[in-house]
């Protein structure tokens, strides 16, 4: 289909305030948060409603182009990277709370609303929506979905997918789909909201989601603790959890995010080698005793300060300077590179090093934050853009890195999802066999590859293409999409 025309058909569907096509404007949506890859669209479509989303998906399907799904565009993997000579889907006008249902503890949302908006939704009525990003001031519920975000306090209470019940889709051929069990606790038949949540926008795109929300605990507890090095602070984080406590949230800084985050946004952490912050909640009474014997972990691994936050606002200090980590970068670094790679908790230490290590190998500054009750790492690799060869030789250190995560019995990502970023790696964990596999549940959703393409899984990887008895005649194939 000729540019105008298809315009003029979007137009036809949206109103022409639904429709951005002129390049100086269609550069705004050239990446995601991760900005190392960019690809200006063909056109960037802005849908208000679910049958808009049908609507625009079924005129892509016929026509053969490619369309990727964008929420606010804070994905750090390049998920939401557009696709050259096609269209991307920007769901932030669904913005909608559309039920909130107390007694059954679920809210239903249209994809664009903002993650903190849900909590604000029912925080009067005493609960709150537990998936927590450092970006939920900003992130969308579509985009959670999408890369199965987890947050600060995943640990206890879990990622995207513990909190999705169901959700309404729209295939990649246009037709539309309700997927989990809604308000049931529980759905017959194949787990497909399982492998739609955190399949990265490849299967179809959600337009209307059912979450639960969890009733705030009776008692919230949380303390800073510094330390002399990271090891140290490691030390302290094996105690708790092998103490048998699991906190709401174990945070990890080391002193350059240290550095960074009081020059930004001054919460007012001590200068140490690495910082813990530590969340109890739950009954009272079993709070207050795990506190005391976390104060007592922490200082058996010589902290050399605990701080213990002695209200909400105090409190919310803490967490501030910690969530500001990735932003306040831009304060020591003119640009950085963010890797998100899981290892085993026991692992930490020798992983930690080995990334000091390779920071001094290849001359440049890696920041640590991280989850460490869960072993999810987000270094930061500090680099200046401006000087030719520092964002590749940033690149290769990140790769680096995904490496030693891997070698130590550790995953390629823990929240950010593979996207274009880390499709190159997959095979480093995965076999030919298994790729091939998820290849298939993808195929069967999109056989023409024309959702979110090129995500994931390392190119050429079409359907039909798999070796062996399982490979597709092109007539097959084409029997294949007109049955979809």
């Amino acid at each position: 289909m000729q540019r105008d025309l298809l315009i003029r058909e979007m137009q036809a569907i949206l109103g022409p305030e639904g429709v951005i096509s002129e390049r100086e404007q269609l550069r705004s949506y050239e990446c995601d948060g991760l900005m190392n890859y960019r690809v200006i669209p063909e056109l960037v479509v802005l849908p208000e409603t679910a049958e808009h989303v049908q609507s625009v998906v079924k005129l892509c399907y016929n026509e053969g182009i490619p369309f990727v799904a964008r929420g606010s565009g804070t994905g750090l993997s390049g998920g939401a990277l557009p696709v050259e000579s096609g269209v991307l889907i920007v769901l932030s006008r669904l913005r909608r709370i559309l039920e909130v249902d107390i007694p059954n503890q679920r809210v239903i949302v249209e994809p664009g609303v903002i993650n903190i908006w849900v909590s604000q939704e029912v925080a009067d009525e005493g609960y709150y929506y537990a998936p927590d990003p450092a970006s939920q001031i900003v992130s969308s519920i579509g985009g959670n979905l999408a890369e199965n975000s987890g947050g600060v306090h995943c640990l206890k209470y879990g990622f995207t997918t513990n909190h999705v019940m169901g959700a309404e889709i729209v295939l990649p051929d246009g037709s539309m789909v309700n997927v989990g069990g809604g308000m049931a606790p529980d759905a017959p038949g194949y787990e497909l909201l399982g492998a739609f949540v955190g399949s990265e926008g490849t299967l179809g795109i959600a337009t209307k989601i059912t979450l639960r929300i969890v009733r705030k605990p009776e008692a919230v507890r949380t303390l800073l603790a510094a330390f002399k090095d990271t090891e140290e602070a490691g030390g302290a984080v094996s105690g708790i959890i092998g103490g048998g406590i699991v906190p709401a949230a174990i945070e990890m800084m080391d002193s350059l995010c240290i550095e960074a985050v009081e020059t930004a946004v001054h919460p007012g952490f001590p200068q140490a080698g690495a910082i813990l912050i530590v969340e109890l909640d739950g009954p009272a009474a079993e709070v207050e005793d795990q506190f005391q014997h976390t104060i007592r972990v922490c200082e058996e691994n010589d902290a050399s300060e605990v701080r213990i936050a002695e209200d909400d606002e105090e409190r919310a200090l803490f967490w501030k300077g910690r969530k500001a980590a990735f932003a306040a970068m831009g304060r020591i670094a003119n640009d950085y590179y963010v890797q998100d790679s899981v290892v085993p908790r026991t692992e930490l230490g020798a992983v930690l090093k080995r990334i000091s290590e390779l920071g001094s190998e290849y001359g440049m500054r890696v920041a640590n934050v991280f989850h460490a009750g869960d072993g999810n790492l987000h270094p930061l690799v500090l680099y200046d853009n401006d000087v030719p060869g520092e964002a590749e030789k940033a690149e290769a250190l990140a790769g680096d890195i995904v490496f030693t995560c891997l070698e130590h019995g550790g995953s390629l990502t823990g929240e950010h999802g593979i996207g274009e970023d880390k499709k190159k790696y997959m095979p480093k964990m995965f076999t030919t066999e298994d790729l091939d596999t998820m290849q298939l549940l993808r195929c069967a959703f999109d056989p023409h590859q024309i959702c979110n393409p090129g995500k994931i899984f390392p190119t050429p990887r079409l359907c039909g293409e798999r070796p062996g008895p399982f490979r597709m005649h092109p007539v097959q194939k084409a029997g294949l999409a007109e049955n979809f």
